[in-house]
């Protein structure tokens, strides 16, 4: 794990220099399809076939994005996958959010939900959660009924656990100790 972060790391940091020269909310959205593309066992697959040429696989990266390519974009790609890095784009995409969120002082927020929450709901807890942390928040929710009850939010290495079930497994070992 930590070696696929240190590889992916310079990666990411170049990515996000040529994206802040240009337009950052279009390289994001870019960087998180490529993610997501170079997270699917099938693509990476693809792309070690020893059968299949470099330009053969950057042609299938070109087919499968719904973003615009520009010339940096290519470069980026062709790059990859002559070096066989294909394998680093989720990290590449995770390392270059995480600088994205420090130039803009936001975080991402995973809460996770007993029931699923209206956008009025997740926005006021959003809201209520800005205070809490101090910092503009990116929410994701997921909803996992064995919370039985009230919501988990991880905001980068700090958890904050309302759940039901947390409070049941604490008061498991408040009676057992």
């Amino acid at each position: 794990m930590a070696e696929l972060v240190t590889v992916a790391r310079p990666y990411a940091e170049a990515l996000f220099r040529v994206a802040q020269t240009g337009d950052l909310a279009a390289w994001s959205n870019l960087v998180s399809e490529l993610a997501q593309l170079g997270a699917h066992p099938d693509v990476q697959a693809f792309a070690r076939n020893p059968n299949v040429t470099a330009a053969q696989v950057a042609d299938v990266f070109a087919s499968l994005v719904k973003a615009p390519l520009t010339a940096e974009a290519n470069n980026f790609i062709d790059m990859l996958i002559e070096n066989g890095r294909v394998a680093l784009l989720p990290e590449i995409g995770a390392q270059f959010a995480m600088l994205k969120n420090a130039l803009e002082g936001a975080a991402d927020a995973h809460i996770t939900s007993a029931f699923a929450m209206s956008e009025a709901q997740v926005a006021e807890l959003v809201k209520t959660l800005e205070k809490k942390f101090g910092r503009k928040l990116n929410p994701t929710v997921t909803v996992d009924s064995s919370l039985i009850g009230g919501v988990r939010v991880v905001v980068g290495d700090q958890v904050l656990d309302t759940s039901v079930r947390a409070k049941l497994q604490q008061m498991n070992v408040a009676l057992a100790s």
